[in-house]
């Protein structure tokens, strides 16, 4: 196989598209925003791309015990009272500097050729700390977007992320630049310990404001749930752990 190789899965005419990336990262906001997107909008929802590489591991995923080698995907969108989107999502990111650099341009060519000028990368922000109320954060390359995001909720704060944002979310706006892509990078809070869905619904919200389209967050908010028993009985150890750590009256006699 060759570094990168692309088959073409069908064509299909869309009306100013937009890039729409959610691949795995912090909290896997972004591959759970994506495949939510693409999960409610199934009926209107066409796979036009497959994206196979030797920067994804060396691996086949396996479903009914069929195997599928790894790669990346695009389905074309139609919306009909929005934009239409080309959305891409996966189970993997390169392995290597290089890989992130290939992959990329090849996700920028694929936009070009379906007339996207735009770009909105999905992502995580980590906290470090389980939260109730869910921020998301933005990134854009011209900053004109600033105000028209802050309109809707999306908070700029000076020096976050710290250390930048890398993999394809952040090359997907710094490569986007240099082609005269419009990018945007919307980034929701997480604790970055365990998958959230909570921070992708707060994401795909400011998604629909901006580009025009509705979802149903039915099934977004049971998997919601199910990571808050999780959560629940994590602190529940902790708690205890706590309290087996704490020195009995014996213990402190022996405290010179």
């Amino acid at each position: 196989m060759d570094e990168l190789d692309i088959d073409a899965v069908a064509e299909v005419s869309l009306d100013d598209p937009v890039l729409v990336e959610g691949l795995p990262g912090v909290g896997h906001v972004g591959k759970l925003a994506a495949e939510h997107v693409l999960e409610e909008l199934d009926e209107q929802s066409t796979l036009v791309r497959r994206l196979y590489s030797r920067e994804f591991p060396p691996q086949v995923t396996v479903e009914d015990g069929v195997t599928e080698l790894t790669c990346a995907e695009l389905y074309a969108v139609e919306v009909p009272d929005g934009r239409d989107l080309l959305v891409l999502t996966g189970d993997h990111q390169a392995q290597t500097n290089d890989g992130h650099y290939v992959l990329t341009d090849a996700f920028l060519d694929i936009a070009e050729e379906f007339g996207a000028e735009e770009v909105y990368a999905l992502g995580g922000v980590p906290t470090g700390e389980l939260i109730d109320e869910y921020a998301v954060l933005g990134a854009v390359n011209e900053e004109p977007l600033v105000e028209e995001l802050e309109e809707l909720g999306v908070e700029f704060r000076e020096d976050e992320p710290a250390g930048g944002i890398v993999g394809v979310s952040g090359l997907l706006l710094g490569l986007g630049t240099r082609r005269g892509f419009q990018g945007v990078c919307l980034m929701g809070e997480t604790s970055g310990y365990l998958v959230d869905p909570k921070s992708a619904r707060a994401v795909l919200e400011v998604l629909e404001d901006r580009l025009g389209f509705e979802l149903e967050y039915d099934s977004l908010d049971e998997r919601a749930d199910e990571m808050e028993d999780v959560i629940g009985k994590i602190q529940e150890m902790e708690q205890q752990q706590q309290a087996m750590d704490v020195p009995s009256d014996d213990d402190l006699r022996y405290i010179g």
